[in-house]
């Protein structure tokens, strides 16, 4: 067995490993540059945040074949005219290329490269499944994440949803992924442990249910847990519930809101809280919570210190799906370099390897981005793809949470201002190609199209 199952090289589709065993079959020995980038936004979105990069190159420094995997590919019908040598190879199996790419929380665009990698065209081939996966999901989340967490306007964010993910690591990679989008910490104790991220949370109605009354419930809880209790008052009645906290003088850290009129309660508990000098207790609302419900109680008004918010952030709820795509830009054989591009309907792709520069204004907003080259040099702009991994090997440490979700917050804050916008009606940021990619394109296609007439 494969010692880490997620490292294993079937974590492909099958077309990948039929055109790597297509070009070991014919000698097609190339050394490939591919590009992973969106297309296009989703529905209300404006910008992106970068995500899933560490669990991108975890894989390719770790992925493997293992004897029984090759076994099972040996059975499988399409490989029946395949020699030996291919799966010898796979036996040898690992990543040997080079990758650049947009550090974890970094704002971008439509068409701009996220990941950039160089490798012999089998193995580039292979990884494409996991590499869109892995950085589909988390950029998904975390985008996602900027969303809800600007509409809280500085608010404390929880990530509730481990129990609405579609699987227990989609939770935990959600949970990683929305502290990169801005979010403060996440129920979910497994992403706690793995990445270091704060964890929350204290009692759920059940706990209140399972006693004989609510005031031995919040008695007992307070008695447990006397610097941390977060008690849940809206499991009969909110205003009743508060009055027996406060008649028993015992005061919590805060409580929590989860259902009714979330704007009336809150201001409601948060003056009789006020009143009976307990100002540094907390009130925190979840329950079916999104950017728009955020934006619309704080604009009614409602006193809610901090939010918890599941579903919607790790299903991406509104626009659940983000159109990652892994484009061949280039390949050297023997030295000659040839420059690839696609040029069907809608769906063109740019040729060559390529680096994303952004401009900013002189009071430090973002003014535009262009596309060019990877070795055009434009000297006020910041370079927005950096080296990662060279030869297989990872040469940059991994990241670090706060750092990443504190440049998302940053880059975010000097977007102009109807980008940031959450109606997703704003004219799109200004990204343009640069005059050499553009004219390296229209040589690619003359090109194609001298080959198409012979």
């Amino acid at each position: 067995m494969t010692p880490n199952p997620k490292y294993s090289g079937l974590q492909t589709d099958l077309y990948e490993l039929t055109m790597a065993a297509g070009y070991l079959e014919t000698s097609f020995d190339a050394r490939a540059t591919f590009e992973l980038f969106v297309r296009s936004l989703p529905a209300r979105r404006n910008y992106l945040v970068a995500a899933g990069l560490d669990q991108a190159l975890d894989f390719l420094e770790n992925v493997q074949f293992s004897g029984e995997e090759i076994a099972y590919l040996r059975k499988q019908p399409v490989f029946g005219r395949i020699g030996g040598g291919f799966f010898e190879y796979l036996a040898k199996f690992h990543f040997s290329g080079d990758v650049w790419a947009m550090p974890e929380g970094t704002v971008f665009f439509p068409g701009e490269p996220i990941l950039r990698l160089t490798a012999p065209i089998m193995e580039a081939q292979i990884v494409e499944t996991f590499l869109l996966a892995a950085i589909n999901f988390q950029t998904m989340i975390a985008s996602k994440a900027a969303r809800v967490t600007q509409a809280a306007g500085g608010r404390i964010v929880i990530e509730f949803g481990t129990r609405r993910a579609h699987g227990m690591e989609s939770g935990v990679l959600a949970a990683r992924a929305a502290v990169i989008g801005g979010c403060q910490g996440t129920s979910n104790v497994a992403a706690g442990h793995r990445f270091g991220i704060p964890i929350y949370g204290t009692q759920a109605h059940s706990w209140i249910m399972a006693h004989e009354n609510e005031e031995e419930a919040f008695r007992q809880f307070l008695d447990i847990f006397p610097d941390h209790a977060v008690l849940l008052v809206d499991t009969y009645d909110v205003r009743a519930a508060v009055e027996k906290i406060i008649a028993m003088g015992r005061k919590p850290r805060g409580v929590r809101l989860d259902s009714g009129d979330l704007t009336a309660d809150s201001v409601w508990v948060r003056q009789r809280l006020d009143q009976a000098g307990w100002q540094n207790v907390t009130v925190f609302a979840s329950g079916d919570l999104d950017e728009d419900r955020i934006a619309s109680l704080l604009a009614e008004g409602a006193r809610i210190d901090g939010f918890g918010v599941g579903t919607a952030i790790v299903t991406s709820n509104d626009s659940p799906a983000l159109g990652v795509i892994y484009k061949l830009v280039e390949t050297e054989i023997d030295g000659e370099v040839r420059s690839a591009a696609k040029f069907s309907a809608k769906k063109v792709t740019y040729p060559g390897k390529k680096q994303v520069f952004r401009f900013s204004h002189p009071d430090g907003r973002f003014a535009n981005d262009v596309i060019g080259l990877a070795e055009e040099n434009f000297p006020r702009a910041e370079l927005l793809l950096t080296p990662v991994m060279a030869g297989g090997n990872r040469i940059v440490p991994r990241t670090d949470l706060n750092a990443a979700s504190e440049r998302c917050m940053e880059q975010r804050a000097r977007l102009p201002a109807p980008v940031r916008s959450l109606s997703g009606e704003a004219a799109p940021y200004p990204v343009r190609h640069s005059e050499k990619l553009e004219g390296l394109l229209d040589e690619e296609r003359r090109r194609v199209e001298r080959a198409a007439r012979i």
